[in-house]
């Protein structure tokens, strides 16, 4: 547990830089695919709508509670009117927009899978969680919303009853990349009920001991939604983690505690980060995740996440949590695309139900 603090010290701000390069370094390197490039190979239908989120209305950050929703269609979609369908909902990374999410991991390699045997048609959701920091953690907060429940619910709501879904656990999925990999515990471990089969790629937060750091304290320094506007894409992410794991509604115009206060560290705000750790979390959330049918984690050999998402892994097997862990050449961002299409595609297509449920 010690080397985990450790390392979690040193390497959670590298996690988040890391994450930089899917919005803007990600593109000059071809990772994400323009979305309407990646439209003209789909055979498919790739929806962009809006879904309401009443557990996200009055956020005190203001972020607006009508979210971009991609939803993408498999081929038979169309022609088989009677036909319903799984559906996998991915949950993107800190900095993204889900249209990034969508080129990043390329939905497209859908249907090159199906053609090649790797896997069945299914529906994909990406929700947009970009918030004013950046990323909403997925949480449940009163300065982002209660993400937790507008993902497991309104969203899958929205879905079943406007698409033709098999609107039961047994045919959902979860997975995420990142701060999506967070996410995809996080929703997994409080909503069992909803979703059968996880795959986190890369997660982050497994042991956030909100360390006060240099870093850290000019951060307290930011007091207006303008001045943190400014700050370094590095710099922002305490910012996001305060507004999910610690928003203070009497604390305006930030409505946030951060872990430091005039310099030395503030053990309460500190408590709260450590218990939205999926690390912290697991120890009342193992019996929701040993419900699940199937677990997947992965990460890169070359990831600053490496080492805390082994530790991960090891408490999962102590706890007793059936999944499965692997290893991959590569960083945290480079290998996304790839890891889609020849892990995580695959994995729903053998762990989801393809079939109606038969009545009894």
């Amino acid at each position: 547990m010690l080397r985990c603090l450790i390392l979690c010290l040193c390497t959670f701000s590298i996690a988040f830089s890391q994450d930089k390069g899917n919005a803007t370094k990600a593109k000059g390197n071809n990772l994400i695919r323009p979305l309407a490039e990646l439209e003209k190979d789909l055979k498919g239908k790739l929806e962009r709508i809006k879904v309401h989120g009443k557990s996200l209305e009055g956020n005190l950050e203001g972020d607006s509670a009508d979210r971009d929703v991609f939803v993408y269609l498999p081929p038979s979609y169309q022609t088989e009117p009677n036909r319903r369908y799984p559906v996998v909902y991915t949950l993107h990374g800190y900095g993204l927009h889900a249209e990034q999410w969508v080129g990043f991991a390329n939905f497209a390699s859908l249907e090159k899978d199906v053609t090649a045997g790797t896997a069945k048609e299914m529906i994909l959701v990406s929700p947009d969680a970009f918030s004013l920091h950046n990323g909403s953690f997925y949480s449940n907060s009163a300065a982002t919303g209660d993400w937790e429940k507008f993902l497991a619910v309104e969203l899958v709501g929205y879905i079943d009853s406007h698409y033709r879904t098999l609107a039961n656990r047994a045919s959902r999925g979860l997975v995420g990349h990142s701060m999506g990999g967070y996410g995809t515990f996080r929703i997994g471990m409080k909503h069992p009920e909803v979703f059968s089969s996880l795959y986190a790629m890369s997660a982050c937060c497994m042991l956030d001991t909100a360390e006060v750091t240099p870093a850290m304290v000019q951060i307290e320094a930011i007091k207006t939604k303008e001045d943190a506007a400014k700050l370094p894409f590095g710099q922002k992410s305490p910012l996001a983690r305060a507004a999910a794991w610690s928003a203070d509604a009497k604390n305006p115009p930030l409505f946030i505690d951060l872990p430091v206060k005039d310099g030395k560290p503030q053990p309460v705000i500190q408590a709260k980060w450590m218990a939205n750790s999926l690390m912290v979390m697991l120890e009342q959330y193992a019996p929701a995740l040993k419900q699940m049918k199937a677990i997947e984690m992965n990460v890169g050999l070359q990831d600053n996440l490496l080492q805390t998402n082994r530790d991960m892994d090891q408490a999962l097997t102590a706890a007793g949590v059936a999944h499965h862990f692997e290893t991959f050449e590569g960083d945290h961002n480079g290998q996304v695309g790839l890891n889609f299409a020849t892990k995580v595609l695959p994995f729903f297509s053998n762990q989801l139900t393809f079939t109606p449920a038969k009545r009894q």
